[in-house]
């Protein structure tokens, strides 16, 4: 194995110890003694492969968007593009689900550091968390080709993005109960009312929404 192989190996080893001690402790648990002892190293290994534990949570934060991206390519086209919307915002739900901490410190990071999302489609185009609302864009756009939506295609991503991470916080932090009550009571209705306040007729709207079923 080479050196940089070597390097690469041990960074991942660190992130993914690093998602890992998020889960279980929160980010109160990102320290890097208990990062060394988790992969059996000492505390060197983190400032020798990242410099320091700022570095080194900027990468978890880019791993969680990672994730929130390969759950969004799960989704795929359709002819119906609101039903493949609602399936983005399903799949953006099913990471924050599966992986609370990790999905608060991807964002917490992000603004931390200036980066809001929307602002990294133009100024940093490459990122992971400018390609996850990418994706978003997208689908809008092609919401809005079909003549469903109507409005920019960034400004229409951006207020239902806002939406969908608005319902998402407040189901993790337990203000919908447990299971899928909060997405048929709460998510469901909410994206039917956004599409119809963005053009949508209210029995297309619902007749899309209702073709996606819930998977977490």
């Amino acid at each position: 194995m080479s050196e940089r192989t070597r390097g690469e190996h041990a960074r991942t080893e660190l992130v993914e110890a690093a998602i890992r001690l998020l889960a279980d402790g929160g980010a109160e648990a990102l320290q890097a003694r208990k990062l060394a002892a988790e992969i059996g190293a000492s505390t060197m290994a983190v400032y020798t492969h990242f410099g320091g534990m700022a570095a080194l949570t900027e990468a978890v934060a880019r791993e969680g968007f990672r994730r929130l991206i390969a759950n969004m390519a799960t989704v795929g086209q359709s002819d119906d593009p609101v039903a493949d919307l609602y399936g983005l915002a399903l799949a953006y739900r099913r990471t924050a689900v599966e992986h609370p901490e990790l999905f608060t410190l991807m964002f917490r990071e992000a603004g931390a550091r200036g980066q809001a999302v929307g602002d990294l489609m133009k100024d940093n185009p490459e990122s992971e968390a400018a390609a996850s609302f990418r994706g978003m864009v997208a689908a809008v756009a092609r919401t809005i080709e079909t003549g469903r939506l109507k409005g920019d295609p960034l400004s229409v991503a951006s207020q239902i993005w806002s939406a969908i991470h608005g319902y998402v916080t407040l189901e993790l932090l337990g203000h919908f109960g447990r299971g899928d009550r909060g997405v048929a009571e709460v998510l469901s209705p909410l994206c039917v009312t956004l599409v119809v306040g963005l053009g949508d007729s209210p029995a297309a709207a619902r007749a899309s929404v209702g073709l996606v079923t819930t998977t977490v």
